[in-house]
Parts: C-alpha cells; sequence; structure tokens
C-alpha cells in the first residue's frame, strides 16, 4: 500500500519565497501524517498562471533557486512539484520528483494549452518523454493537467511501465469544469485503464478561481467523491496496487446546490482578490438595487462584516425606497454606511456646462453625469481610507454597454461582472435561503438605474429573462444572428443586441477584472479588436 498525500493548496502567483515556505510546511505535515508521498498542483513554486513573468530572467533563477533549496529540504518523503524550468534557452512547465535530498526525475509538460483563457505555448517548450520512477515496488507515472485531456503522454507513462497516473493540475473553475474532467478521466481510464490521482490547485488569480475538487479513480473506474470545493486542504489517500484502488481517507464533500457552488467561488475569488493585493478593506455604492445587495452579501461573507464600507448616493432622481432599502441592508448585516447626496456636485457641473449646452435638451449625458459624480465619490473614500472599491455590474449590463464609462465602471474588481442579471437574482434567493440578508423589496422590485423620472431597465432593454439567453447564444456560444432567431427571438431584437455588444467593447476592455465562472467570461476569454469594420448586425445572412 502506498500513502498518499495532495496538497490542494493555494499558491500565489510570483511569491516564490512565501510558496517555498508553504511548500516546505506541508512536506512535514505530510510526513507526520505518513505519506509515502505528496502531490503539489502545478507550477506551485511560482503559482499559475505566471504570464509574463515567466520572461524575466530573474524570475526564472530565484524559481530554479527555490527547487534546489526544498529538494535538499526533503528527507524520508518523496515530493512530486511543479515548476518552471529553463534549459538551453528554452522554458517548460515541469514537475520535479524529489527523494532524501535529490531531485530524481523532471517531465515536462507535452500538451500546452492555448484557448480561452490559457495562452501557455507563449511561454513554453513541449516535453516530449514520460516520466516512470518506482516507489514501494509500484511504478508511478505523471502527466500535469492538459496532458491528462488527450491521450498521448497517458499512454506514453503506460507503455513505460506506469501502473499508476499522478496529475498535478491548474484547473480554474467554470460552471461546466467539474463535468469536463470527469470526462476527460474517463476517456483516459477508457483508453489505458490506469488509475488516476486528480490534484488541482484552490484560489483566486485575477479573473481565475481555481476550485480544487482534486479526484482520485481507482482501476475499476471507479471515481471518489471529489474533494473540498475552494477550501484548502491536505488530502490523504492511500493506493493499492493489486487491484489498482485508491480510496479517499476521510475528504470533506463539496457541495452538490449548484447556485452554492457558485456562491462559494465569487466569495473565494473576492476573498483571494482583495487580500492577495494587500487589502483588507472595500467600498461601494449601495443603490438599493439587486446588484448592489448582491454584492453587499457576497462581501460580509467573504471579507466579514467590519471590513465592508457602503454608500448611498441619491439624486434627485432616487427614490426614497431605494434609500430605506440600502439603509435596512446595511444595518441587518452590520456595515459601516454613509448617505452622500451628489445633488450639489451635480448641479455644479450642470452650471459649469450650461453655456456648452445651451439650447440642448437633456438626455443620456446628464444621466452619465450622475454616475460619474457617483464614481468620484467611491474614488475619493478609496483613496482616503485605503479601501478597495468595488464594481457592481453584472455581465448583462457589461456584455451591451448599459453602463457608464467612468462612472458606475470605476472600481478595482468586479465580483459579478460573469454573472448574468437572471443569475443575479438567483444566487440572491439562494442566499436568503441561508439567513434573510437581501431585503424582498430589494427583489421583487422593477430594475433601474434611477438616473432619469420613473426610470426603468427595461425601458432600455429586452427584459433579462430574454437578453441573457440572446446574450448566452451569441456572447458564449458564437452562435450568428441567424441561428438565434431561428430559435423563435425577433431578427430585429438580435440584431441590436449584437450591435450593442460589438459596440461596447472599449468600454469592457477599460473595466476592472472580475471573478470567472462561465466558459467564456467577457474579460480574458474574449479578445475582440476594439477597432473593426465587422458589422454583423448589419449583415443580412443567405440562407
Amino acid at each position: 500500500m502506498i500513502r498518499l498525500a495532495l496538497a490542494q493548496h493555494d499558491f500565489l502567483v510570483g511569491d516564490i519565497s512565501g510558496n517555498l515556505d508553504k511548500a516546505m510546511a506541508l512536506v512535514r505535515q505530510a510526513r507526520e501524517a505518513q505519506a509515502d508521498l505528496l502531490l503539489f498542483p502545478e507550477l506551485a513554486l511560482t503559482g499559475y498562471p505566471p504570464e509574463d513573468l515567466l520572461l524575466r530572467p530573474g524570475f526564472m533563477r530565484s524559481a530554479g533557486q527555490a527547487l534546489h533549496a526544498l529538494a535538499a529540504a526533503v528527507q524520508d518523503i518523496d515530493v512530486i512539484i511543479g515548476h518552471p524550468w529553463l534549459q538551453s534557452g528554452q522554458r517548460f512547465n515541469s514537475v520535479s520528483w524529489i527523494r532524501n535530498g535529490e531531485i530524481i526525475g523532471r517531465y515536462d509538460k507535452q500538451n500546452l494549452p492555448n484557448y480561452a483563457v490559457f495562452d501557455e505555448r507563449r511561454y513554453f517548450t513541449p516535453g516530449t518523454t514520460p516520466l516512470v520512477i518506482e516507489l514501494k515496488g509500484c511504478k508511478l507515472g505523471v502527466i500535469i493537467c492538459e496532458d491528462l485531456w488527450g491521450l498521448e503522454s497517458a499512454r506514453q507513462a503506460r507503455m513505460a511501465g506506469a501502473e499508476l497516473l499522478l496529475t498535478p493540475n491548474a484547473s480554474p473553475y467554470d460552471g461546466g469544469k467539474l463535468a469536463a474532467r470527469l470526462a476527460a478521466l474517463t476517456a483516459n481510464h477508457a483508453e489505458h485503464r490506469l488509475p488516476v490521482v486528480y490534484c488541482n490547485l484552490v484560489g483566486g488569480q485575477d479573473e481565475l478561481v481555481f476550485d480544487g475538487r482534486s479526484m482520485l479513480m481507482s482501476r475499476d473506474g471507479q471515481l471518489s467523491t471529489p474533494g473540498p470545493l475552494c477550501d484548502e486542504a491536505l488530502l490523504l489517500a492511500e493506493f493499492h496496487p493489486g487491484p489498482g484502488r485508491l480510496e479517499a481517507l476521510d475528504w470533506p464533500a463539496p457541495p452538490v446546490d449548484s447556485q452554492e457552488e457558485v456562491y462559494r467561488v465569487l466569495t473565494c475569488g473576492l476573498a483571494d482578490y482583495v487580500h492577495k493585493n494587500g487589502f483588507s478593506d472595500v467600498v461601494f455604492g449601495l443603490s438599493g438595487g439587486i446588484d448592489s445587495a448582491l454584492l453587499l452579501a457576497l462581501a460580509v461573507d467573504a471579507l466579514g462584516a467590519k471590513h465592508v464600507h457602503t454608500v448611498m448616493m441619491p439624486s434627485r432622481h432616487t427614490s426614497g425606497l431605494s434609500i430605506e432599502l440600502a439603509q435596512q441592508q446595511a444595518v441587518e448585516l452590520g456595515v459601516d454606511h454613509r448617505c452622500i447626496s451628489i445633488e450639489p456636485a451635480f448641479e455644479a457641473i450642470n452650471m459649469l456646462l450650461a453655456p456648452s449646452f445651451a439650447g440642448m435638451a437633456a438626455d443620456v449625458t446628464e444621466e452619465n453625469l450622475q454616475a460619474r459624480v457617483r464614481g468620484n465619490l467611491v474614488m475619493a473614500l478609496s483613496n482616503k481610507f485605503g479601501w478597495l472599491p468595488l464594481t457592481t455590474g453584472n455581465k448583462s449590463e457589461i456584455a451591451v454597454g448599459y453602463c457608464t464609462i467612468y462612472g458606475d465602471m470605476c472600481g478595482g474588481y468586479g465580483p459579478l461582472l460573469d454573472c448574468f442579471k437572471t443569475r443575479v437574482y438567483q444566487l440572491a434567493r439562494f442566499r436568503n435561503s441561508l439567513s434573510p440578508c437581501i431585503p424582498e423589496g430589494v427583489i421583487s422590485r422593477a430594475p433601474s438605474a434611477e438616473l432619469r423620472p420613473g426610470q426603468t431597465d427595461q425601458d432600455s432593454l429586452p427584459p433579462y429573462e430574454v437578453l441573457d439567453q440572446v446574450l448566452h447564444l451569441y456572447v458564449e456560444r458564437d452562435w450568428s444572428i441567424a441561428k438565434i432567431t431561428a430559435e423563435g427571438f425577433g431578427e430585429a431584437m438580435v440584431r441590436r443586441v449584437a450591435r450593442l455588444v460589438l459596440l461596447n467593447e472599449y468600454k469592457r476592455r477599460q473595466g476592472p477584472p472580475g471573478a470567472r465562472i462561465t466558459d467564456r467570461a467577457c474579460g480574458r476569454d474574449r479578445r475582440y479588436p476594439i477597432t473593426s469594420g465587422w458589422r454583423e448586425y448589419s449583415w443580412k445572412e443567405k440562407n
């Protein structure tokens, strides 16, 4: 029997010395747990993804020094750890196998992903050879993350005699990713009949959230319950070479409710972005609407009430109900809340612009001025007190540009940027099912920016139940206008939505990062040109 430890932990990108210290502490814990082998995630020494840090010679030297320092300290346990490797002018995404103070083998990742959020071919050269090492009379092979999604790397390991595959991963979350991982494990098992140990990274890194949920698959295809979601854990397992059985030892189970899953990922992403960037507190506008109400619940759950600061910024168009609902929720959750009227600043700016705007009717310009005054106030509070400003916008709004650049888009992080409006309502109801913290009046009222009398979002946009379906198909699935229309949506409406999406690329490019929860967020997933002559919304497709 081989006792395994999986370091499902969070390793901060670029913090090589901190990651080394953490790795050494985990080696001690695994040894105390009588593990024979400790498996770390992909690129654990540098964090994932290090991106252009890999181009800096000093960074690569530090990673190499950390690897050798770790190797020198390892005794009485085998350790497999991920790191970048520089050899003959080429960089590799590698793992090293350490035993009793020495590196006894190195494996270089063969399948380098270059799609969606991945850009590994920019940095790494693919490896070509397997790594299989014997431990306690059993031959163990190593492949890295994307290698598992193909068949060739596992085939090489099997041909080299591997009886078990060890797979360090840095696989970020999206709503369908767990099912996709299971499919990859199943496909590999069907081809090679090898048991697999799947150790995944945990933690938020800019837009990405690594969800953990490490897994075991025995030789007979039996799959363990995934490990904890978004939580660090040193997971213990036993491998019985004869039957090829992998047994998880007291792994805590992850949540099964899809809304709880997303909520946990968003909370993890927010907490890690705040803390890893050196902040303790956040500030944002609390409007009495659904987006900021959900954000307040998320922020309190992620950071604690004493680290959350909200500001209601009423104008002449703000209803008394909005002020009341914002105050009610702030009191309920015990956060620092203030109310600052934007009327004096709004009037002053209107007066300054009056000579230039003489004879012209009020329009969206005056609406955007209100949002930009609010953005200034939030940024001022951020500057004065050192609080990270958050934006409250959702994916529906940011996709079609129903937001004000340099106004409500001002902020350092947008926790809801990959949540359609309909998802925002679902998450709000889920959060209230745990404990009521979002006033029912917020959930039941019609959404409105309150920038002109009687305004509602549906004055400018299709109903969110319709808009979100169209955006899912157009933005997330890349469907054509004709194909979407064939699903029963009005052609004129679909063309209008497509036009708004394409015209507002410049806004999205200047917005803050936000946690990615789908396989096509509006951030690093989407790389459309700002300057473009492509006008699909005015092109009549021929059937």
